[in-house]
């Protein structure tokens, strides 16, 4: 646990310091916390997620993805299992459909990791880390000009793998 914290202060300040010195010239940066609750062959864990973001243009941006899990499940097949993801981390391009003034509509495709615990791994096939192409859809409701809610859905396609997920996540976002 001391090491992904390291890895998030590490990797949240080497993606946020290039992002906030070009916050200058119009680029809206962001930061968000949110709750997501994955779906992974049968199992359904919780994380908490942490993004960091830069919108460069009303309709592009990119964002950094740092996700702890908190929330397991047992699945049965053929035994029982207690799955558990352990951390995440990914990094994607963002489309934005702006709707109005207040509701953008968005979509990100984007490259990631996760980490799943399994207890008694012979009744499951997912334990362990798995490398992934990611890709979703949702949209951001501005209640200001600084504060917003989130929700998104997000597909993760596991390469080398027959496995998938799906990941709904609900959040608060700070614009900078």
């Amino acid at each position: 646990m001391k090491t992904l914290i390291a890895a998030t202060l590490v990797a949240g300040s080497v993606v946020a310091a290039p992002m906030f010195a070009q916050a200058q010239n119009s680029t809206d940066v962001y930061g968000s916390v949110n709750y997501g609750q994955t779906r992974t062959r049968g199992a359904d864990t919780g994380a908490i997620q942490g993004r960091v973001g830069a919108k460069f243009t009303p309709n592009f941006g990119v964002e950094g993805e740092l996700a702890g899990g908190v929330d397991g499940d047992t699945v049965y097949a053929p035994g029982a299992a207690k799955v558990k993801m352990e951390h995440q981390a990914a990094a994607y391009a963002v489309g934005y459909l702006p709707v109005t003034p207040n509701l953008d509509l968005l979509a990100r495709v984007g490259y990631g990791t996760t980490k799943f615990e399994t207890k008694n791994p012979a009744a499951t096939n997912f334990d362990g880390s798995r490398e992934s192409w990611n890709y979703g859809v949702g949209a951001e409701y501005k209640m200001d000009g600084k504060n917003s809610i989130r929700a998104d859905w997000t597909k993760s396609e596991y390469t080398k793998s027959d496995l998938s997920s799906n990941t709904v996540s609900v959040g608060y976002v700070r614009h900078f």
